[in-house]
């Protein structure tokens, strides 16, 4: 199994988790942590700080899947890449339009007043 296959195997993981994270976050900054009891009074086991681990774990994950990236965009080419594209590799382009076909027969020049 070549590494990009892992790459792109973690990258699915950590795009899951991002999108279960963030879908838990509510977006008046309730969230989780108002479902446990809600308000600001102090609350067993810390549940307060609840929306702090959620603000951090998408950041974090968001940065992990950004290396995750272009880590697996460095797998793909072995780390080798010279910077230019082998689209427009001049030995390799093929013409798609048919070679002009010149007729090598014309028709004689009709005869004017002179």
């Amino acid at each position: 199994m070549s590494t990009f296959f892992i790459f792109l195997a973690l990258i699915i993981i950590v795009a899951f988790l991002l999108v279960v994270v963030i879908m838990v976050q509510n977006p008046k900054g309730g969230g989780l942590s108002s479902s446990f009891g809600g308000g600001g009074t102090q609350q067993l086991g810390g549940v307060q700080k609840t929306t702090d681990f959620l603000d951090k774990a998408t950041w974090g994950l968001a940065t992990l899947l950004l290396v995750l990236i272009l880590l697996s965009n460095i797998s793909i080419f072995g780390g080798n890449s010279n910077g230019e594209s082998q689209v427009f590799d001049e030995n390799t382009v093929e013409t798609t339009t048919p070679p002009v076909e010149i007729p090598t027969d014309t028709p004689a020049e009709p005869a004017g007043d002179q």
